[in-house]
This record gives C-alpha cells, structure tokens and sequence, in this order.
C-alpha cells in the first residue's frame, strides 16, 4: 500500500479496512487479520496498526474477543457507511465545489460531463 503524505497512516489503513466493508468482502461478525499480520502486510510498525484497531473500535465498527481476535461489528457495515459518508460530506464535497468555482465549472456544465448526451 502507497501511503500518502497529507493523512496519517493509521487513518489510511482504517480507509482499506472500511473499503474492505463496504465491498463486502468483510461482512458482520468475521474476523479481521491480526494486528501483527497487518503490520507486516502493510510494512508499518504494531503500534500503527494497534491505532487503527483502536480508532474502529471507538467508532464501533469491529469489536474484540478477548483471546481470539477482532471482528466486524454486528452493524459494522452501517457504521462504516454513516462514517465514510460524513467525511464525505465534511471533507470532499467543499473540495470538489472549490475545485469547480476555481476552475469555472457551472452546474450546467456538469450535467454535461455526467449526462453527455442530454
């Protein structure tokens, strides 16, 4: 995984888990790799990865059995959406209507690049 300058990388790794979900490729009660097999696969150091697992425990996505390991939350999937929708919304959508009136897109012009043969 590349990892990017502009975010910390516990975060970036909390990204790929929250993909991970929403594609479904991890569904409600599965268990999730350990923290030492994500470390290695992603090159970081445990504690960078034990932050990531803290960070999705405290927004209630994964939850710990003691001894056995970490697994997706009952309601995991709906959190992850509710959470990656509000960054969305919070982070993404300001930059994409700056970027517009930056570069003078209209939303009529959008509607061309979205809709091109309307």
């Amino acid at each position: 995984m590349e990892f990017k300058n502009n975010q910390a990388i516990y975060l970036q790794i909390a990204d790929h888990f929250l993909e991970n979900i929403l594609q479904k490729k991890w569904g409600k009660g599965d268990k999730i790799p350990s923290i030492r097999d994500l470390a290695i696969a992603f090159e970081v150091n445990p504690n960078t990865t034990m932050r990531t697992f803290n960070y999705l425990q405290e927004k209630e996505i994964i939850f710990n059995k003691r001894g056995m390991g970490y697994y997706v939350a009952e309601d995991g999937y709906e959190k992850t959406l509710q959470l990656k929708k509000e960054k969305f919304i919070a982070e993404e959508i300001p930059a994409f209507f700056k970027t517009m009136g930056l570069l003078g897109i209209s939303f009529e012009d959008l509607q061309t690049y979205v809709h091109p043969s309307s």
